[in-house]
């Protein structure tokens, strides 16, 4: 194939596209009307041969097709930018928009009230945080990262493992005065109140697990309340409802100041790990590179 220049002016359209969303937002960031977008990946489409992008009054989302084809593409994107940046011999800077992908946890009890730390040492960039219960399709939703906890799942995303956080379970000592304390996992089984957390990818409650050491106690909790948020989960212990299984991330410092109280210390050798994930590339932008370094800081 002969190469035609209009073929990389339409890739950076269609990369614009993904990162934006929409037609129009890409538009305004690149200086063009929503029909010159739309013509210019038209033509891009017809230069390789696929459908990109399914369209609809709407949304527009990647079609398989567009998204192994970004994937293709995006990796050579960032390289001659990374490339004409080092040949001026100039630093890339941290600027744009970040748009993050995060579990709730994160999100909501480390990140959000950390990020004020990360802006101001970056004040070119601004961050989006969406906060799902499960990832997605990075690519399809335009985001540069996202940080879920769980083991990875076989994918085109690069993981870095950010931290490893026991899992606690925890009562209130209201809770404690009015049920009593649990000298063993198996006193959590069918009669102590528990508050139960739904696992997203199944639609049920996650059963529990007690380790010590190399012994696993499976424990079926008991529990009156489901929830599907870790606030509503912790706000429920607070509130005396029951014990509940929490991660020591975000629980440490309501056990440091007697407000919850960890039960069976002894069997809390579980730990549940958290992953950044990123697109694959061997040059990953300065904004997305600034991030990772500062959440791996964070845990």
């Amino acid at each position: 194939m002969v190469f035609d220049s209009r073929l990389l002016s339409g890739i950076g359209v269609l990369s614009a596209v993904v990162e934006a969303g929409s037609f129009a937002r890409a538009g305004e960031a690149m200086g063009l009307t929503q029909p010159a977008v739309s013509r210019a990946v038209a033509r891009l489409e017809q230069r390789v041969g696929i459908r990109i992008f399914n369209r609809s009054a709407r949304a527009i989302s990647l079609t398989d097709e567009g998204r192994r084809f970004y994937e293709a593409v995006a990796p050579h994107l960032t390289s001659i930018e990374e490339a004409a940046v080092s040949a001026a011999g100039s630093r890339a800077t941290v600027q744009g928009r970040l748009r993050v992908n995060v579990d709730g946890t994160f999100g909501h009890f480390v990140l959000a009230p950390r990020i004020g730390a990360f802006l101001d040492q970056h004040p070119k960039l601004s961050v989006e945080i969406s906060v799902r219960d499960r990832m997605g399709d990075l690519v399809a939703e335009g985001f540069d990262v996202a940080i879920h906890f769980g083991e990875p799942e076989p994918s085109s995303l690069k993981a870095r493992l950010l931290l490893k956080t026991r899992v606690l379970t925890c009562a209130s000592p209201a809770c404690l005065a009015r049920h009593g304390r649990p000298a063993h996992p198996d006193d959590l089984d069918g009669g102590y109140p528990c508050i139960l957390i739904r696992d997203p990818a199944t639609g049920r409650p996650f059963e529990w697990e007690f380790h010590r050491g190399g012994e696993v106690v499976p424990v079926r909790p008991h529990g009156r309340v489901v929830v599907n948020d870790t606030g509503a989960l912790l706000g429920g212990c607070l509130g005396d409802v029951g014990a509940a299984q929490l991660l020591e991330l975000y629980a440490r410092h309501l056990l440091a100041d007697g407000r919850l109280v960890q039960l069976l210390p002894e069997w809390s050798d579980e730990t549940f790990p958290l992953y950044a994930y990123h697109h694959a590339s061997n040059l990953m932008s300065a904004k997305v590179r600034a991030f990772l370094d500062f959440v791996q800081g964070l845990a």
